[in-house]
């Protein structure tokens, strides 16, 4: 399929521009003057501006204006009110004394309603814009005039400074700055985007080709991987993937370690030599991104877009690089450190199958006369065994040896040739284990493993048994080293010669004078860049999707991969110019999410499509309804991630069976949390909604909010940050009062106007300090989306008499999913509904009962039953198989906080699966013990004394 018609069509269906904004306040969103552009002096009005950012945090809805256009003006046949700031830039406020300061949070952007980005670029690059000395200077005024008339708005007059009061009977220019609030940050015009990448040439190659073609199956990547993360099977999956196919699609609920696998994909493909542009839809998610990236000792990312934390990223790109080690220095560490990890687990390894083949042990005692008979050999003090079965599979244990003996061997000489060895290797065998001719292989074969379990039976008992404690430490600090040398090999290569070449530090020193630039300027010089040796030194880029155009350069394929996040809830119009700026995606999402929202008319997609000779793929390029995601799900596999990490199980209980019936993994499962009951139903009597506003609702969410203030602290600890499930211990709290210290409290409602009028009843309870110290937020369940808190509250907003359309809005499956997946530690329902049906009804009867512990496992046989039998007469409350996202704790001994886990024996699915599961259930925050028969000599009255005393002698997870 010929991409650049697509990219045709959708240019078609895309807005020409965005809305045009000239009033930039409302009810509720003032315009408050500043005589001085950098500080204010605290007051009434001030200090609500102060809390509303505090509020919103996330979301960087302050912004500072600096040269306006006010009054009216006629436009399109209608005249007007102006509040318009030519220049305009996120802000903070911080609080000094007597005053705050206002800190710059993004770019200085000028009006979109000047179109000439040339003249837009001009206008942006004058020294000393927007500094107290030029706003009071006649350049200002001069400038003003410019601008206002570029934008269409004919000046009447210019001001010195901020009016006392505005004459709406004129347009007036104001070379002042004021504080205002932007709820709602549309995006531009797409159309001339789409419609430029439409005519360019290049695309067969790009990621955008990949996503509407038919990419190629590919086997997986190189089987060694190396990370600074810790990565579970399926995010390990992921990065094998990303190495080898040209489209991976990753999918999964919330809190299961997402960010993980992208930024580890990411930094693999940099360490390998590559580039990588991570795109997201939202800014607090670039943050996010940022952040993690930040804590891994990799390459610097660079951060673009509407990014608070740019200028520092400028400054440290204008320092230049230092001089990298050498690069052989930090490779021979990753391997001094590999080849300890390496010997750790291979001494693991080789103590779990000799617990396993002694094990065995009791299986093989009916045999053993019998067998030792037949190959007595075999049996003798110091025989070697696994030469032994070496000639065993030389006789046909192999694959190859079994269909030459079934004479399905397409070579008769070669045939004749492997039955000749077999045969030797069958009559050397005999020999060695003193067997007669007349003993079958397979009787050889269980000889031997008989006689495994017999010497392991006896080595075990004459070192005391196998005892690993001692080695999961060791193993864990090997690991930590191993991850710790990746990493620094990653940022010597990032910094090495063969990428930091003269056009690439050139790139870099260009880069860093752009990213002090306004936009329109900064997209002329990123333009200018030379793109290769940009991204050959600066491998890693994070953003928002609405930026990537705005500021980087028009290249097809520049960056090797693409990385798009929260992809559901991007749409294909959006995404197809960040495609085409990569050979190869990486595309994430939860379907079971938030998704974008389309103006787009059925019936215009169909005409657009049959017009560029695209109705054959109306299915996928159904802009009104397909996200990126959905697209890239039908063009290639989906690693699904089921592992969650992030809530305790009541609070993600309801999601996990409702809207990922059997396809979510609890690794937060354990006896502290299994009973605790962390979500709350307030009802509340309202007998209507009046102008969109439950006030009933209003007024409990108020009250609850100021409970948990009261409260004054978080209970519990070591909850699970998000998808980040390294950080801290890794698993999730549950029970208790939940306060606000910790991680915050979250205020949401499905409605805009419920929101906005808590929203207002909090400003009105609680100033600045107050919302810093509760981090406390509010906002709309779409605002919330790809955050969460500790503790949530939402309200509900609805009442019996609602009208369907109200109900069905907020009970969409989507949004309820997202709505009851924001909070880490509790939620709080609040509802005025009587007996409600449906989704809202089914999860308020989920609500209101108490939390149950996991079915317990079935009853194993031997040791792990002797021992626990063993250990209940001691007064311990045991449970079998005790389940923690998809492993399996084979005995849970205790209850609460201080319960541990024992391990009885090796993993039936090999060392791996131990290794894995024991790193999982340790990294969740379980004390783990060893207790293997060996150790005791098959005694459980003496393992089970011991152990009890371990079990309650608090000490460290294992």
């Amino acid at each position: 399929m010929e991409v650049n018609r697509v990219l045709a069509a959708f240019a078609e269906l895309a807005p020409a521009r965005a809305e045009r904004v000239y009033d930039v306040t409302g009810p509720g969103r003032p315009l408050v003057w500043l005589r001085d552009p950098d500080r204010a002096p605290r007051g009434r009005r001030l200090d609500r501006l102060a809390a509303l950012d505090a509020l919103h945090r996330q979301e960087r809805i302050l912004r500072r204006g600096l040269a306006f256009v006010v009054g009216t003006e006629v436009v399109e046949g209608a005249r007007r009110r102006v509040r318009l700031p030519l220049l305009s830039q996120p802000v903070r406020l911080d609080r000094g004394r007597g005053g705050y300061r206002i800190r710059p949070a993004g770019d200085i952007e000028l009006t979109p309603l000047i179109e000439d980005r040339a003249l837009a670029a001009r206008l942006e690059d004058v020294p000393g814009m927007a500094t107290p000395a030029w706003l009071a200077g006649p350049d200002a005024r001069a400038w003003l005039r410019t601008a206002a008339d570029s934008a269409g708005l004919r000046l009447h007059t210019v001001l010195t400074g901020p009016p006392g009061a505005v004459d709406d009977a004129t347009l007036a220019g104001v070379p002042a700055a004021g504080l205002y609030v932007v709820r709602d940050v549309l995006a531009t015009g797409l159309r001339d985007t789409l419609l430029g990448w439409a005519n360019r040439p290049g695309l067969a190659a790009t990621a955008l080709a990949r996503i509407y073609g038919e990419p190629a199956a590919a086997p997986a990547g190189p089987a060694e991987l190396l990370s600074p993360l810790p990565l579970n099977a399926a995010q390990r999956a992921v990065v094998r993937r990303v190495r080898a196919e040209p489209l991976v699609v990753v999918s999964g609920p919330p809190g299961n370690g997402k960010s993980h696998a992208l930024v580890a994909a990411a930094l693999d493909t940099v360490h390998r030599g590559g580039s990588v542009l991570m795109v997201t839809q939202s800014v607090h998610a670039v943050d996010v991104l940022g952040e993690l990236l930040r804590r891994q000792p990799g390459p610097p990312p660079v951060l673009f877009g509407d990014a608070e934390r740019r200028e520092a990223v400028a400054a440290e790109l204008a320092r230049g690089a230092a001089a990298a080690d050498p690069a052989g220095d930090a490779d021979r560490a990753v391997r001094r450190a590999a080849d300890e990890v390496a010997s750790i687990r291979a001494g693991i390894a080789a103590a779990l199958e000799l617990e396993r083949a002694a094990g065995s042990l009791a299986g093989w005692q009916p045999l053993l006369p019998a067998l030792a008979a037949e190959a007595p050999g075999a049996f003798e003090p110091g025989f070697d065994i696994e030469a032994a079965r070496a000639l065993l599979t030389a006789a046909g244990g192999t694959a190859a040896g079994a269909n030459a003996a079934a004479g399905v061997d397409a070579d008769p000489a070669g045939r004749s040739w492997r039955r000749w060895r077999r045969s030797r290797a069958v009559e050397r065998l005999r020999r060695r284990v003193g067997a007669g001719p007349g003993v079958p292989v397979e009787r050889l074969r269980s000889a031997l493993d008989a006689a495994a379990a017999t010497a392991a039976a006896a080595r075990l008992a004459a070192t005391g048994g196998t005892d690993l404690e001692s080695a999961w430490s060791v193993l864990a600090a090997a690991d930590a080293a191993l991850a710790g040398a990746v990493g620094a090999a990653m940022r010597q290569r990032a910094a090495g010669p063969l990428r930091r070449t003269g056009a690439g530090r050139r790139s870099v020193a260009a880069l860093a004078v752009a990213l002090k630039a306004g936009r329109n300027r900064r997209r002329e010089l990123l333009a200018g860049l030379d793109g290769a040796a940009l991204v050959r030194t600066l491998p890693l880029w994070v953003g928002t999707a609405a930026d990537v155009e705005d500021l980087l350069p028009p290249l097809p394929g520049m960056f090797d991969l693409v990385v798009l996040d929260e992809a559901a809830h991007l749409d294909q119009l959006r995404a197809a110019p960040v495609l085409a700026r990569a050979r190869r995606a990486l595309v994430a999402g939860d379907p079971r999410q938030l998704r974008f929202v389309s103006f787009v008319a059925d019936v215009e997609v169909a005409d657009t499509l049959r017009r560029h000779g695209l109705a054959e793929l109306a299915d996928r390029l159904d802009v009104r309804r397909a996200s990126v995601l959905d697209v890239a799900t039908g063009a290639a596999p989906v690693t699904w991630l089921s592992e969650h990490y992030r809530s305790a199980p009541h609070l993600i209980g309801f999601s996990a069976r409702r809207f990922y019936p059997d396809r979510l993994e609890l690794v937060t499962r354990h006896p502290r949390n299994e009973r605790s009951d962390v979500i709350d139903v307030v009802r509340v009597d309202a007998a209507q909604v009046v102008d969109g506003v439950n006030r009933a609702e209003v007024a409990a969410v108020l009250k609850l909010v100021g409970q948990l203030a009261d409260a004054g602290h978080a209970d519990g600890a070591g909850h699970a940050d998000g998808d980040s499930h390294a950080d801290g211990d890794g698993h999730a709290d549950g029970g208790g009062t939940a306060g606000a210290e910790s991680g915050g409290i979250g205020v949401l409602s499905p409605f805009r106007a419920q929101a906005d009028a808590i929203e207002a009843a909090l400003l009105a309870a609680y100033p600045a300090e107050e919302i810093e110290r509760l981090g406390l937020r509010c906002g709309t369940v779409h605002g919330f989306q790809g955050s969460e808190s500790d503790v949530v509250v939402a309200s509900l907003g609805l009442v019996d008499a609602d009208p369907p359309a109200r109900r069905r809005f907020a009970t969409d499956p989507n949004l309820f999913n997202v709505m009851i997946t924001r909070a880490r530690r509790r939620m709080v329902l609040v509802t005025s509904l009587g007996s409600p049906d449906g989704l809202v009804g089914d999860y308020l009867r989920y609500a209101d009962r108490l939390a149950e512990p996991p079915a317990a496992g079935a009853a194993p046989d031997g040791w792990p039953a002797e021992l626990a039998t063993r250990l209940r007469r001691l007064g311990l409350p045991v449970r079998y198989a005790y389940p923690v996202g998809r492993w399996r704790v084979d005995l849970c001994v205790g209850d609460g906080p201080d319960a541990v886990g024992l391990i009885c024996g090796p993993h039936a699915d090999g060392v791996e699966a131990h290794l894995e599961r024991q790193r999982t259930l340790r990294d969740a925050g379980w004390r783990l013990h060893d207790a293997f028969p060996s150790r005791w000599g098959g005694d459980p009255v003496r393992a089970a004394l011991e152990v009890a005393a371990r079990v309650r002698a608090p000490g460290p997870t294992g």
